[in-house]
C-alpha cells in the first residue's frame, strides 16, 4: 500500500499470526527507525536515502498502522503499549540485527525503542530521538494548546468520535504539527492505513489513552520510568534532535534531555513531525553524529 507513495517495498513477518510490515534496505551496521502516532515508516522516506548505501536501514510499521495488519477482535482493550511492544519486539528479534544497532526514535517509537534498547543494551551503538514519549506527564507538562484535545481523547465517547469517526490525528494533528503545507499525495499516504472509520483507526485512539498523566500508574508508567533511569545511567552516545519551535519537549522534559550523559543536541526547524520539515537537516545531524 505505502510503496506506491514512497517507492519503498515493504517486507512482512508473521508475528503470532499478525503480519508486521517493514522496510529493510542496505547493508552494514543496522539503523532502526521507529515512528509514532499516527504515522508509519512513510515518515522516514526522505531520510532513508542518506543511509541506505552505508547501513542496513530498517523502518517497521507498528501493529495496526502503516502496512502492518490490524489486530483481530479490535476494541478499547487493543493496541495497548504492551500489544505494540509484543509485536514490535517480536519483529526486531526476528530480523537478526546483531550488534552495533543505532535507534532513531520519534514519538511513541521513542518509548518502545528505549524499552528495546535497555533490554538489549549490549547491542546498542547509539540512540537518537526527536519529540519522543519519554516520561509520565502532568497536565501542566503538556503544551497548553494540546490539553483540551488530550482530555477529549481520554473521554469515553468523545475520544471515539474524535479518532474513530473523524480521524483527527491524521486530518488535524499532523497538518497542525508540520510547519509546511503537506501536499495532497502526502496526506493521502497518511490517510491510507486509516481509510475505514471505526476500529481500523483504533490504534490512533489507544495511544493518547496510554499516556500516564497526573500520577497514573501501570505498565506504561513503569516502562517509561525504567527508560528514563536507563538513559540517565547509560553512557551510550545519544543524539537529541530538537525541533524549533518544537511541540512536546519543553520545560522539565527538555531539562531532562539536556541532562543526559554522552548527549549531543542539534536544533532543526520543525514542530512535532519534524521529519516532514527538515529531513535533510536530520540526515546531516545523524551522519555527523554516527
Amino acid at each position: 500500500m505505502l510503496e506506491k507513495f514512497d517507492g519503498y517495498k515493504r517486507n512482512t513477518q508473521d508475528i503470532d499470526g499478525v503480519s508486521m510490515a517493514y522496510i529493510d534496505i542496505g547493508d552494514g551496521d543496522p539503523i532502526v527507525f521507529l515512528h509514532g502516532n499516527p504515522t508509519s515508516s512513510y515518515i522516514w522516506r526522505n531520510i532513508l536515502p542518506s543511509f541506505q548505501t552505508t547501513h542496513r536501514c530498517i523502518a517497521p510499521d507498528l501493529v495496526g498502522m502503516g502496512d502492518s495488519a490490524k489486530l483481530p477482535d479490535s476494541g478499547p482493550d487493543k493496541y495497548t503499549y504492551l500489544d505494540q511492544r509484543h509485536y514490535l519486539f517480536g519483529l526486531l528479534n526476528r530480523l537478526n540485527l546483531d550488534d552495533n544497532v543505532t535507534l532513531v526514535l520519534h514519538d511513541w517509537g521513542g518509548a518502545l525503542g528505549l524499552d528495546w534498547a535497555r533490554n538489549h543494551a549490549d547491542r546498542i551503538k547509539g540512540v537518537a530521538f526527536m519529540e519522543p514519549m519519554l516520561m509520565p506527564l502532568t497536565w501542566e507538562k503538556l503544551p497548553a494548546s494540546a490539553i483540551d484535545a488530550f482530555k477529549g481523547f481520554r473521554a469515553p465517547g468523545i475520544g471515539e468520535d474524535m479518532c474513530l469517526k473523524d480521524n483527527i490525528f491524521v486530518e488535524q494533528v499532523i497538518p497542525m504539527a508540520v510547519l509546511r503545507n503537506l501536499d495532497p499525495k502526502e496526506m493521502e499516504a497518511y490517510r491510507a492505513p486509516f481509510k475505514e472509520s471505526g476500529e481500523d483507526r483504533r490504534a490512533t485512539l489507544t495511544w493518547p489513552r496510554q499516556i500516564p498523566i497526573n500520577g497514573e500508574s501501570g505498565n506504561v508508567a513503569a516502562a517509561l520510568n525504567k527508560n528514563c533511569e536507563w538513559l540517565k545511567k547509560n553512557t551510550v552516545k545519544k543524539l537529541f534532535i530538537r525541533g524549533e519551535p518544537g511541540m512536546m519537549i519543553t520545560g522539565p522534559v527538555l531539562e531532562f534531555c539536556r541532562s543526559l550523559p554522552a548527549l549531543t543536541e542539534v536544533v532543526v526547524p520543525g514542530a512535532h513531525y519534524m521529519q516532514e520539515d527538515s529531513p535533510e537537516e536530520i540526515a546531516q545531524a545523524l551522519t555527523a553524529w554516527l
